[in-house]
């Protein structure tokens, strides 16, 4: 073997080759089994992102919409309202991927009826779902985004975020405090160029209204009267003002597509309670008040 030869064999040998990292956009959706979540899923992953969906009972319940999910994203085993799960499907998405560039905070549930009525056990499960899942998956997405130094928490919340309807009480709670943390995030992180938004949807024709839990202490409600048909009557009107779901869809895609620093906290889309608009921009002109009495626009500013 001539010396040429040699010292390039021993030139190949040091070098250390570092696994190519897939160049796509990576985004984690949660509560991809349908609605929202599946149909978020599939047009990114139409569009060229790798998507990871996520969903419980991909073995069981579920498994039907996994295996025809598969056919155009990742499914990851992932139940929002446990510890474990959330961790470790988060670890199983950077070992297949190596990063998280985008998190779409989808998975809720929807409980109606007199407030006396619902149980503490549905009010705890109902948080859990609709609050505490998001801080969950933000806490184990978050580490990696900020080694990365960016990122975009995309949280799916409703009109109900803003506004409060009798016999709803509680599903406008969860979306309440869901916003205040996303919010929260937003001044937070804003410094690291990872972005927190909010999308709040009108009505839209998903399956979640077909899940709507009912209080089940009816006992309590027998003095109440015509207030026990409220829920009844707002969701009846919800079904007749019910959109296409897909509008949902093109405006997460808006969203993700916009640069770092042109995004705007909170996106109303679509129709019922247009006042919802109103109360946004006066809340952020409130915030922007707020935050420099503080000391704070500058950096809290993208």
């Amino acid at each position: 073997m001539d010396a040429s030869k040699c010292a390039l064999e021993k030139w190949l040998d040091s070098i250390q080759i570092t696994p190519m990292i897939d160049s796509k956009q990576v985004a984690v959706v949660t509560g991809a089994s349908t609605g929202f979540g599946r149909l978020i899923a599939e047009a990114l992953a139409r569009r060229g992102y790798r998507v990871f969906a996520t969903m419980r009972g991909v073995n069981g319940r579920n498994a039907g919409p996994a295996r025809e999910l598969r056919a155009l994203t990742d499914v990851v085993e992932l139940d929002v309202t446990d510890d474990a799960s959330v961790e470790r499907a988060v670890a199983d998405v950077i070992a297949a991927a190596g990063r998280i560039d985008i998190l779409v905070n989808n998975a809720g549930r929807v409980l109606a009826g007199v407030s006396e009525a619902i149980t503490l056990a549905q009010a705890q499960a109902l948080m859990d779902t609709n609050f505490y899942s998001v801080v969950r998956m933000n806490r184990a997405v978050l580490p990696h985004m900020r080694r990365e130094r960016r990122g975009l928490l995309l949280h799916i919340s409703s009109g109900a975020g803003r506004i409060v309807l009798p016999a709803m009480a509680y599903y406008c709670a969860s979306k309440w405090a869901m916003e205040a943390l996303a919010e929260s995030y937003r001044y937070e992180l804003a410094a690291q160029h990872i972005d927190s938004v909010i999308i709040e949807p009108g009505s839209y024709k998903t399956a979640i209204a077909g899940n709507l839990e009912r209080a089940a202490d009816v006992e309590r409600t027998t003095t109440y009267g015509s207030v026990n048909g409220m829920a009844d009557t707002i969701m009846q009107t919800l079904e007749q003002i019910a959109g296409d779901p897909n509008e949902i869809v093109d405006a997460v895609i808006r969203v993700i597509e916009t640069p770092f620093g042109e995004r705007e906290l909170r996106y109303r889309v679509g129709g019922g309670a247009q006042g919802v608009q109103q109360l946004n921009a006066m809340s952020a002109e409130l915030q922007k008040q707020l935050l420099t009495s503080f000391g704070l626009a500058a950096i809290t500013a993208p």
